[in-house]
């Protein structure tokens, strides 16, 4: 160990060193390093200048597609661990619904003996078919189920308003049901190649327009208005599967061309549909189809003032009907005097806010209320329905989750693989929305009654058909659904 002698020298073995030697040589090493930095340093930099560094890899934003791809080892970890978690909240969603499918049957069975066999039979396959669903799609495939989740509980909710309200109609409601499911499974598997969607897009249009007219040469009048197809025992009502079309034609013709023709091409095509129902006296659809196509056109080009153009002059379209055809106005006579015209043209919907009151917050029960003996209970008032027979807490529920469907759509539309996706869904999820409003601010009175249905809950085969047709567009438009196209499409963004 060194020490100091007297003289203030200090000794390192048998020698000794002063402290200006000290100082001296730990400045002259410090220069020696500040040399072989500066050296290793040009030689750093003459090296980089002669051979180029290799180019980093493409980020990309695996998060959102599930976790795969070159800079994802974080993310597959997390991956792992919230799959599962994600595949059992679907479970368990998936075991509540079920739940109360059968709590709802036995109720009903056990107050109905005439049509027990086809109601137990009903609900028997639908519960079967939600869970081979989900075990076939869920289990095997590992696909989300976020979106079937919510179709299987609006439709549970309308196989037991059906089964309890006419179940002599169960049925025909089933039938329905499983076609849509059907319609639902196709038209994802359809959507998956976008060149096939182009080339089917006007094959679809004229397909349409022909099923738009096909009422109107037939001349079948229900209810004041021509837009019912009679097949065998069968009643279909075109206007509820143009939905598809319109939503389908609208997007695949808006993405693939420039914005002024685009809006020219698809405003004739939009205003044969539209025109085709005001002539069927179905106005409640024109509008919903107006509103749709509005949001087709804005998505698509961003242009306020060509939408205010077509506003005003579908505005003026409007009055010169209302002008020609007075009784249009009948509906709107009403409208903020329902309490005036309560035992008449008011009743509907006198009666709808008086008994969806009277359930409160959890309802009097299933077959328990007394809306259900009021003309189209079922149908256009069936949002009274759940408020009485299901409680008002119920109905919010499902009007919350119409309000998420959108904006789970919206959110997802910015991740879609081409606008054509982000179009149709944003553009399915508003005509769903807009017509969710249309119903309950109708029969409530804050809206004119249109006499719309609620997608989903409504009975009507051809209402639940449309609903699963136009979830499908929501489904297509997140990557995640096509694990091969993900797959592709991170190859190239990673080259």
């Amino acid at each position: 160990m060194a020490d100091r002698d007297k003289g203030g020298d200090i000794k390192v073995g048998k020698q000794k060193k002063s402290p200006q030697a000290a100082v001296k040589k730990t400045a002259v090493a410090a220069d020696s390093a500040k040399t072989k930095g500066s050296y290793a340093k040009v030689k750093k930099s003459t090296a980089s200048k002669a051979r180029p560094a290799p180019k980093a890899p493409a980020r990309v934003n695996t998060e959102f597609m599930g976790g795969t791809g070159p800079n994802s080892v974080g993310i597959k970890s997390r991956k792992r661990v919230r799959l599962p978690v994600k595949r059992f909240m679907w479970l368990l969603m998936l075991i509540i619904i079920s739940a109360y499918e059968l709590f709802s049957a036995v109720i009903i069975v056990s107050d109905n003996e005439r049509y027990r066999a086809d109601i137990s039979l009903a609900f028997i396959i639908f519960l079967a078919a939600q869970w081979g669903y989900y075990f076939v799609f869920c289990v095997m495939f590992k696909r989300r189920m976020e979106l079937e989740i919510i179709g299987f509980l609006f439709s549970s909710i309308s196989l037991t308003i059906t089964a309890s309200v006419h179940p002599d109609l169960i049925m025909t409601q089933f039938y329905a049901l499983m076609m849509g499911l059907g319609i639902y499974i196709f038209m994802i598997y359809f959507l998956e190649n976008a060149n096939r969607v182009s080339a089917m897009r006007l094959p679809v249009a004229l397909g349409a327009v022909g099923l738009l007219a096909l009422p109107l040469v037939l001349r079948t009048n229900v209810n004041g208005a021509y837009n019912w197809l009679f097949i065998g025992g069968f009643s279909i009502q075109p206007s509820e599967l143009v939905k598809i079309a319109f939503v389908f034609v609208g997007a695949a013709t808006l993405d693939k061309l420039q914005s002024t023709q685009s809006l020219t091409t698809y405003l004739v095509f939009a205003g044969a549909c539209v025109g085709l129902l005001f002539l069927q006296r179905d106005f409640g659809t024109a509008l919903i189809f107006f509103v749709t196509f509005l949001i087709l056109a804005f998505m698509r080009s961003g242009d306020i003032r060509t939408i205010i153009l077509v506003c005003v002059a579908a505005f003026f379209g409007a009055m010169l009907i209302v002008w020609f055809k007075p009784h249009v106005t009948s509906r709107f006579e009403s409208y903020r005097h329902i309490w005036e015209l309560m035992d008449g043209k008011g009743y509907q919907q006198t009666r709808t806010l008086i008994y969806a009151l009277s359930g409160g917050l959890f309802g009097v029960g299933v077959g328990n209320g007394r809306l259900r003996g009021v003309f189209a209970s079922t149908e256009d008032l069936v949002f009274g329905v759940v408020c009485e027979e299901l409680g008002i807490l119920t109905a919010v529920l499902i009007m919350l989750t119409f309000l998420f469907l959108a904006v789970y759509t919206v959110r997802n539309a910015s991740f879609a693989r081409s606008t054509f996706y982000s179009i149709a869904a944003c553009a399915a999820a508003g005509l769903l929305l807009f017509q969710t409003g249309l119903n309950v601010f109708g029969v409530t009175d804050l809206l004119p009654f249109t006499g719309v249905t609620m997608p989903f809950i409504s009975r009507g085969g051809s209402s639940m058909m449309a609903s699963w047709g136009l979830l499908a567009f929501i489904k297509a438009s997140d990557i995640r659904t096509y694990p091969r196209v993900m797959k592709e499409l991170l190859q190239q963004r990673a080259q």
